[in-house]
Order: C-alpha cells, then structure tokens, then sequence
C-alpha cells in the first residue's frame, strides 16, 4: 500500500510538472506574439511621425511669408512688441523698467523651426539702432540632439559703455540694478555654447514659441488698464459713501419726527 501511495504520487508531480511546462510553454508563445505585434505598432507609429514631420515642414514653409507680411504691419505699430509682452501674465515679470525702455527699439520679433523641424528652432530679436548695444539682432537656438540632450547657444550682447549685465545690471545713469531685477536680456547669457543640458526646460522659450508668436494680437489687445479700474474703484466708494449720506438723512428726519412728538 505504501509503495502504491509514492507512486501515485510521483505521478501526480510529474503530471504537474507536464502542466506546467505546458503553461510555460503557452505563456512565452503569447508574450513572443504579443511582441510581435507591438514591434509592428512601432513602426506604424514611427511612420506616423516621420509623416507628421513633414507636413509640419511643408506648413512651416506656407507660413513663412504669411509671418514677413504680419511683421510688416507690426512695424508700423509703435511699441506693439513692449506692449504684447507687458500684456502677457508671464513675460511682464521679466521686464524691468530699463528692459522696457530697450524693448522700444525692438523692431520684430522671429520664431523659426529648423529645417528638420526635429532638429530645433531659434527665436530672434531684431532692434532697430539704440543707445544700449552694437547688436541690431539677438538669437537664442535651442538644438535637439539625438541622444536626447539639448545645446543651447545665444549671441554674446555687445553692450555699449556705461551699459551691459555684470553683477546685475547698469542702467543708463550708472546705477546697478539689484538681482531680483534680473534684466530680461541676461536669458541671452544663459546658454550652453560648449555643454549640453539634459531634460533642457526653458520656459521663457517654450512661452514666446507656442504662445505668443502664434498670435500676439491676443496678448496686445490684453493690455490692463489701471485708470479704468480705478475709476470703478472711485465708482464704488462714491456709490459707498452716497448710501451713507441718504442713511444718515433718514436717521436725521426720525430724530426730528421724534421731537415734534414731544
């Protein structure tokens, strides 16, 4: 009886084992197939993008001379650039009050996708003659690498005398600026001409890329007025102290009424 019992159960564990290596089996067969078909779905995809790529590029190039007609009509608008970056909630804390005094000699404003629209873009400052720098163009490009990396390069601001960023900022009197009114224009000197920056995150480029050169008329007719919202304010506080006056005059009659009682 004993010898029965091992032997049934020698063959129950080979029969699990069987079982087993059946389900092994079974298993990498559908993860192999599963594979398969998402090696499939890559490519697909990667075709997709490759695609997308290329009208990007081909729009790109309809857009180019849509964007030179747009900037004619902008230089023809006094300070339209100063005003569209004082409009914009992020871009506003930027600026000092001696950045807005260069910004008036800012004549167009550029944003350009490389060739190969993967490969990067650059954003350009074009300034017309100005007692602050030599340069009548600054460019800051952002280049994608293929390991993943991005290279950032700017133009070395040729600052005139009695101006320029070096330990904050000199304004047109000689005065230093402190660092927390950090000059707009020392994002200029925040580049990697020889380093790479990994998981690069500029906000400053990525907010005048994709949201105020698509469209900056958004952002000029956004322009906050103080004096009208001091003028509700002022509204208000007339309104305010009129319903005081007419409760005092009733407080007054009822005092009156009173004394004719007695």
């Amino acid at each position: 009886m004993v010898a029965d019992k091992g032997k049934k159960q020698k063959m129950e564990e080979k029969n699990e084992e069987e079982n087993n290596e059946e389900i092994d089996g079974d298993l990498v067969l559908s993860i192999e197939k599963l594979q398969e078909i998402q090696d499939e779905l890559d490519k697909i995809n990667e075709k997709a993008s490759d695609e997308v790529l290329a009208v990007e590029q081909k729009y790109n190039e309809i857009r180019k001379p849509v964007y030179d007609k747009r900037n004619e009509i902008i230089n023809s608008i006094p300070d339209f650039w100063l005003t569209a970056f004082m409009s914009h909630p992020v871009l506003v804390e930027l600026l000092t009050s001696e950045d807005q005094k260069i910004f008036k000699f800012l004549s167009s404003l550029e944003v350009e996708d490389a060739k190969d629209v993967k490969s990067g873009y650059s954003i350009t400052f074009n300034f017309k003659p100005n007692p602050y720098f030599e340069d009548t163009k600054l460019v800051k490009t952002f280049t994608f690498l293929d390991e993943g990396t991005t290279k950032v390069t700017s133009t070395s601001i040729k600052w005139k005398e009695g101006m320029g960023i070096l330990n904050g900022v000199t304004n047109d009197k000689g005065k230093k600026r402190t660092h927390a009114e950090e000059s707009f224009f020392s994002w200029f000197s925040q580049s990697q001409p020889k380093e790479l920056m990994d998981e690069l995150h500029d906000e400053v480029a990525d907010v005048i890329k994709d949201d105020l050169w698509p469209n900056p008329l958004n952002y000029f007719y956004n322009e906050n007025d103080p004096e009208e919202s001091g003028g509700e304010e002022g509204n208000d506080e007339e309104e305010e102290d009129g319903s005081d006056d007419e409760g005092q005059d009733e407080d007054d009659e009822e005092d009156g009424e009173e004394e004719e009682d007695e």
